[in-house]
């Protein structure tokens, strides 16, 4: 995601009680991050401008999140979404964690230690350019970080509007050890009742664009 310079979004972060800057400090300490660290917790790859991961915490409030991102100027308008919508359910911060971190080196971050519920990936960049396919958040080499941390049973779930890269993810995920659980070529006319609808979900399911969705578990180690 290509987004303007915000000369805000530091100096808000830098005083932002949920937001770790140094996600690296945090390998093999994501256990004690929260004020409750006996709740599941989810880890969203890369959070955008927030709302997902917003909607997220107001709906399961028995559940942390760690929403991260490459940029801060993003998170820094994620972090207005937040407070925005939080402060419209009046809703605390307890639950939530915005990250700056690049989730290509999620285990310069993540230990194995460090085990997570769920990971969510919500319209990620397809990188259909063929040199460049190994930087998708679905790449095996990507999916083998996320296998590191995932607790048995765990789920990534997976939502995308290009044909393309849902195809070959879903040899990503058979080649490196997943099996697919769920699966559908047009989610809003499955009408799940859980499904967080982010902006770019909105955008593109508006312009007529299906959304395609899956959830994926890791195979038992044998």
């Amino acid at each position: 995601m290509r987004i303007r310079r915000k000369k805000w979004a530091r100096p808000e972060l830098e005083v932002c009680p949920y937001y770790i800057d140094n996600a690296e400090e945090m390998r093999g300490k994501w256990g004690t991050a929260f004020s409750d660290n006996t709740r599941p917790l989810c880890l969203e790859a890369g959070c955008g401008k927030g709302i997902f991961a917003a909607q997220h915490a107001l709906k399961y409030p028995d559940v942390n999140l760690i929403a991260a991102d490459i940029k801060a100027d993003i998170i820094g308008v994620a972090r207005r979404s937040i407070e925005s919508m939080f402060s419209a359910a009046g809703h605390g911060h307890d639950n939530i964690i915005l990250v700056k971190m690049n989730i290509s080196e999620l285990e310069k971050c993540f230990s194995p230690e460090d085990k997570v519920d769920r990971i969510y990936i919500n319209f990620c960049n397809p990188w259909n350019r063929g040199r460049h396919n190994k930087r998708r958040l679905t790449h095996p080499r990507q999916l083998s970080q996320y296998r590191t941390i995932l607790k048995p049973g765990a789920e990534i779930r997976f939502k995308t509007d290009d044909d393309e890269l849902f195809a070959d993810s879903l040899e990503y995920f058979k080649e490196s050890g997943f099996d697919i659980t769920y699966i559908t070529y047009d989610l809003h006319g499955e009408d799940l009742p859980d499904n967080l609808i982010t902006e770019h979900e909105r955008a593109f399911s508006e312009a007529g664009i299906k959304i395609k969705y899956l959830i994926a578990v890791p195979q038992e180690d044998n």
